[in-house]
C-alpha cells in the first residue's frame, strides 16, 4: 500500500533521549510515591488529573498511570513535549485538556503557580549515604565549620538522614528546605532567608554570607542558579552518580562581569524585545508590564514575543531588536547567548540598567518574583514626568549616550563655540526607532504577492511519498 502520506520505504530514525531511570516495576510505587499521589487525588476529589514528566522519565509514565488508575477513579492523561522547560509546571497544556490538577514528576525549579493545584513528586535517585558523609568530612575537617546543606530535588527524600548523621560531628550545620505549596515553616529559628525557592533558618546574629554551602547533586542549571544567587558563599558539591566530592571552581566573579557587560548592552540598545519564556509561572504578566514601563521611561521601544523554546534561528528573525530580555523561571533565565546574534538578558539586568532608583550591591537575582511589588528587592520605578534625561558614557563604544525621556532635539543642540570633536565626543542618542521604520529601511522586505502580475497556470499533480523517500526516487 502506498498513499501520498505513507511510503513503505520510510527511513528509520532514532531519537536520542537521555534516559536516566533504572526504576524496576516493583519500585515504581515507592520511587514515585503512588500512595501519596492517590491520597492527594482522593482528598481533592479531582476527576481529571494531568501527569507531567520530563522526557527522560516518560518511559515510566505508563506504569505510573496504571498504578494510579488502579487506586483512584480519576481520569488521567500524560503531558509530553512541554512548551518550555520541563522543570516548570505546564498549566496551559493541562487546561487545554480541562484538567482539575497536575502531578509534576521529576526535578523541578519549584516556580510558583496559580491556575491549578499542583503536587510535586521529585523521585528518588540512589545515594551512597555513608560515602556522602565521608566526603563531607573530608571537605570540612573542622567541626566548627559553618555549612548550609542544599540539594537537588531528586534527593529530598534522603537529605534528612544525611543531615542527622552529619550533625553528630558538625554542630554548626544548617539544612535548607524546599519551598513548595505544601511546605511548612520552621518556627524554631527567627531569622529566615529565602531565595531560589529554598528557605534557610539562621540565628539572629548570623548571615548567610558567613556560611559555606554543601550541595548534594551534580552539575546542573540548579547548581549554576544557586551559585549566582549565593555568589558570596564558597560552594562544595557531592555528586551521587560519580561519588565525587569537590569544591566548585566556577569563577562567579568572572560570570558576574559577563552579566555586567550585558547590562551595558541594554543601556546602549534602542529597541528591546521581551520574550515570554513561560506561560505557567505566576506573575509573568506583571513582570512583562513592569519591563515595558522601565523601557518606556528609559526612552526606548519594546516589543513582546512568544516563541516557545528559544533557539538561535527563532530570534534571528528579528534583527531589528538590539537586545532580548527573557522572562522565564530562575533556572532557565540565564542563557549563554554566545551563539545568538543579539544578547539575551534577564529582567533583573534590565532593572539594573534602566531603573535609576536601583543600585547594584553585588547581589544577583534570577527570580523575577523578587523585583515585583511586595518583594524584598522591589524598587519603585520613577514616573515619566519624574524621569530626567541623563548623559553618560558607554563602556562599550566610549560614546556619550542619553538615558531617559527626552526631546528629539535635546541631543542635537550644538554650541557656537569652536570645539575640536572626534568620534568619542559624538552624542549617541538611544531614542528608540520603531521596528516599522527599521523594516522600511530594508532593501528586501519579504515576499511580495504581485497580485495581477502572476500568470495563471494549470494545476499539476505533485510528488507522492515523504520528503525522505519520494515514490519516484530510485531506491
Amino acid at each position: 500500500m502506498s498513499t501520498a502520506f505513507f511510503s513503505p520505504d520510510v527511513v528509520n530514525r532514532k531519537t536520542e533521549i537521555d534516559v536516566q531511570t533504572d526504576v524496576k516495576n516493583d519500585d515504581v510505587t515507592r520511587v514515585y510515591e503512588i500512595q501519596r499521589c492517590s491520597e492527594w487525588i482522593k482528598s481533592g476529589k479531582f476527576s481529571r488529573v494531568a501527569i507531567q514528566l520530563p522526557d527522560n522519565l516518560l518511559c515510566d509514565s505508563a506504569r505510573i498511570v496504571q498504578e494510579l488508575e488502579n487506586s483512584t477513579a480519576a481520569k488521567l492523561f500524560i503531558l509530553g513535549d512541554t512548551s518550555y522547560g520541563s522543570c516548570c509546571v505546564d498549566e496551559i497544556a493541562a487546561q487545554h485538556n480541562a484538567a482539575d490538577c497536575i502531578i509534576h514528576f521529576g526535578r523541578s525549579c519549584l516556580s510558583l503557580t496559580k491556575r491549578l493545584p499542583v503536587l510535586f513528586i521529585f523521585g528518588q535517585r540512589p545515594v551512597d549515604q555513608s560515602d556522602c558523609v565521608v566526603k563531607f568530612q573530608e571537605l570540612f575537617p573542622y567541626e566548627e565549620s559553618k555549612v548550609v546543606i542544599m540539594y537537588d530535588t531528586y534527593y529530598a527524600y534522603i537529605v534528612d538522614d544525611i543531615f542527622n548523621e552529619l550533625r553528630k560531628s558538625h554542630k554548626s550545620l544548617v539544612l535548607s528546605r524546599l519551598l513548595t505549596p505544601n511546605s511548612e515553616s520552621d518556627k524554631s529559628r527567627s531569622s529566615v532567608f529565602t531565595r531560589c525557592n529554598r528557605t534557610v533558618h539562621l540565628d539572629d546574629s548570623e548571615v548567610i554570607d558567613n556560611y559555606s554551602i554543601f550541595y548534594l547533586g551534580g552539575e546542573s542549571l540548579a547548581l549554576t542558579n544557586l551559585m549566582m544567587n549565593f555568589n558570596k558563599c564558597a560552594f562544595y558539591t557531592y555528586d551521587p552518580l560519580s561519588c565525587i566530592g569537590r569544591r566548585e571552581t566556577l569563577n562567579v566573579n568572572k560570570a558576574l562581569m559577563k552579566r555586567y557587560y550585558m547590562i551595558e548592552q541594554i543601556k546602549d540598545a534602542s529597541i528591546v524585545g521581551i520574550v515570554a519564556g513561560t506561560l505557567g509561572v505566576a506573575n509573568y504578566l506583571e513582570v512583562i508590564s513592569r519591563l515595558k514601563k522601565l523601557i518606556k521611561v528609559a526612552g526606548k521601544k519594546s516589543y513582546t514575543f512568544v516563541v516557545g523554546k528559544l533557539n538561535v534561528a527563532k530570534l534571528a528573525n528579528f534583527m531589528e531588536i538590539d537586545v532580548f530580555v527573557l522572562v522565564s523561571c530562575p533556572e532557565n533565565t540565564l542563557i549563554d547567548s554566545t551563539e545568538f546574534y543579539k544578547p539575551v538578558v534577564t529582567p533583573f539586568e534590565v532593572e539594573i540598567a534602566l531603573n535609576s532608583e536601583r543600585e547594584w550591591t553585588g547581589d544577583y537575582i534570577t527570580d523575577f518574583q523578587e523585583i515585583l511589588p511586595g518583594a524584598a528587592s522591589y524598587v519603585e520605578i520613577p514616573e515619566d514626568e519624574d524621569a530626567q534625561s541623563v548623559a553618560d558614557v558607554s563602556l562599550i563604544s566610549n560614546r556619550i549616550r542619553m538615558m531617559g525621556t527626552h526631546d528629539e532635539t535635546e541631543a542635537m543642540t550644538t554650541s557656537t563655540a569652536l570645539v575640536s570633536r572626534d568620534q568619542n565626543m559624538a552624542v549617541a542618542t538611544v531614542k528608540a526607532q520603531s521596528a516599522g521604520e527599521f523594516l522600511g529601511a530594508r532593501t528586501w522586505q519579504g515576499l511580495e504577492r504581485n497580485l495581477g502580475d502572476t500568470p495563471v497556470t494549470k494545476a499539476t499533480e505533485g510528488r507522492s511519498g515523504i520528503a525522505a523517500s519520494y515514490d519516484d526516487e530510485p531506491a
